[in-house]
């Protein structure tokens, strides 16, 4: 893969290896598998450098990282998470009308979302965070009609999330912001930890009209290639 890319772009070994701060004979050993597990700041040099002689299309780096045995531990920003959503991934939100469906990140961001979603949970994508929303926005206690399972859960994922995560500089951050709210530091504080729903169904309250209804909620990770297990999906089928 290594020598594919640096072939396309009429890189030599000396030119790339001196680019990264190794040997041309590093690079050989690279090429070759002789050298499996170079350091991250290598990779990144590489990347760095073969991206600036003409640019690397996501899959192209995410599987230099995976042939060295790395990934990225760092937590993109909203901004960049949705910067990189494709037009087909959007798109694929009006597909699924009028059941609400939308793209969340695994700190529980709302990144894009179809109008049924914006409608089913108002205030939500003004607020970005469904944690905020459920703590901090008073819609949410009228729209969910379990609001203390549903809140309760949402928090107990997120301690599983955070587990599952290298960086964690972006938990104390967060943490810190929802410990304003009385409600979301007794159930931090309860300790439960899971990774999903056990049951699908969710009972819902149109605001407007006041009738009840439930979604029975689909969530799984999607396989993104600028980053990769970052990117949750959400779809709740309606009845």
């Amino acid at each position: 893969m290594l020598r594919k890319l640096r072939d396309d772009r009429r890189v030599s070994r000396e030119r790339l290896g001196f680019a990264a701060g190794v040997s041309a004979s590093y690079i050989t050993h690279l090429e070759s598998g002789a050298r499996e597990h170079p350091t991250k700041q290598v990779i990144e040099a590489l990347t760095t450098f073969l991206d600036r002689v003409s640019p690397l299309s996501d899959a192209e780096r995410r599987h230099l990282f995976d042939l060295a045995g790395l990934h990225d531990d760092s937590f993109p920003s909203v901004a960049e998470l949705r910067d990189g959503i494709a037009d087909d991934m959007r798109d694929s939100l009006a597909v699924h009308e009028p059941n609400p469906a939308a793209f969340v990140d695994t700190r529980w961001n709302v990144l894009v979302c179809n109008d049924s979603y914006a409608k089913v949970f108002p205030g939500l994508v003004e607020d970005v965070s469904i944690l905020r929303w459920f703590f901090g926005n008073a819609q949410s206690k009228r729209v969910m009609v379990e609001w203390e399972k549903e809140s309760s859960l949402t928090v107990d994922w997120l301690r599983g999330l955070i587990g599952q995560s290298g960086d964690t500089t972006w938990a104390g951050d967060l943490l810190e912001e929802l410990g304003d709210y009385p409600e979301f530091r007794d159930m931090w504080a309860a300790g439960g930890t899971t990774y999903g729903r056990d049951e699908p169904r969710m009972l819902l309250r149109d605001i407007a009209t006041e009738q009840q209804f439930s979604l029975d909620v689909q969530m799984f990770r999607v396989d993104y290639g600028r980053h990769p297990g970052h990117i949750q999906f959400f779809l709740g089928i309606r009845h």
